[in-house]
């Protein structure tokens, strides 16, 4: 059975996007099955998985409102060695057409269910905003993985979102429970930087990653490029951290 999570933050810029492709990618290495599904209509996951969302016959949009299958809507990232389900600016329209469909919350639960057994992983990138693409996200996942910088302004948000995944667990998902944060685009030499992270884990104790994700110029150059930064440079210390964390994460699976 496939392991479903929701990369999710209400705060925009905190690496929700390079986190997704990045642990795509290394899940990928480490050889499991992963599908990465692009909920945002910006489409940068799917850029960033080396797939033109100008040129993609059939996006998450059309699978959502019911126009086209998963499978006709799947594409291969032959960098990233994973499956994507692009996204582009269309998928903003589907916003409005959902309001008025069944189970609109649960259009995408009930498309990933046609394929549970194929994946071993299956990663959501969810929209920075608490909307109806974001909510079916957490509706499909089993539990939400949460990227967050380690500076004051990401733990304002950070209650924020809990409060969010635990109505959706009370009343849409009683399967939803929080992973583990990830800190990313950590900098070591930041006084900041190590209070932060050391509140994080005095509050939430192991739900916290070991693996910690520096700030790192070639995860940010890789998009460019159309490939996941694990693959563009594996030796650059970003690659190695999102190396580490889909060990972690397999590890941590295993004991869910």
């Amino acid at each position: 059975m496939a392991r479903i999570f929701a990369v999710a933050n209400q705060k925009g810029g905190v690496g929700k996007t390079t986190t997704t492709v990045n642990l795509s990618a290394a899940l990928a290495a480490h050889g499991q099955r992963v599908l990465l599904v692009d909920l945002d209509p910006q489409g940068n996951a799917t850029m960033g998985s080396g797939v033109d969302k100008r040129a993609a016959p059939a996006t998450v949009y059309h699978m959502l409102v019911g126009l086209n299958t998963l499978q006709e809507v799947r594409q291969r990232s032959e960098s990233g060695g994973y499956d994507v389900l692009p996204s582009n600016r269309d998928l903003a329209g589907a916003e409005v057409e959902m309001v008025e469909l069944e189970n609109r919350e649960r259009r995408l639960k009930d498309a990933l269910a046609a394929v549970d057994d194929e994946y071993d992983f299956v990663l959501i990138d969810c929209p920075p905003s608490l909307s109806m693409l974001t909510l079916n996200g957490l509706c499909g996942a089993h539990g939400v993985i949460i990227p967050m910088q380690c500076e004051y302004y990401a733990l304002e948000g950070l209650s924020d979102l809990v409060n969010t995944i635990k109505q959706v667990h009370a009343k849409l998902n009683r399967d939803l429970k929080i992973i583990g944060l990830l800190r990313v685009m950590f900098d070591p030499r930041s006084t900041l930087s190590q209070q932060v992270s050391a509140q994080l884990e005095s509050h939430f104790g192991d739900k916290v990653f070991r693996a910690i994700i520096p700030r790192n110029v070639r995860l940010a150059e890789a998009p460019s490029h159309g490939m996941p930064g694990v693959v563009f440079d594996k030796a650059a210390k970003g690659s190695q951290a999102y190396l580490a964390f889909a060990e972690e994460m397999i590890g941590r699976v295993a004991t869910l």
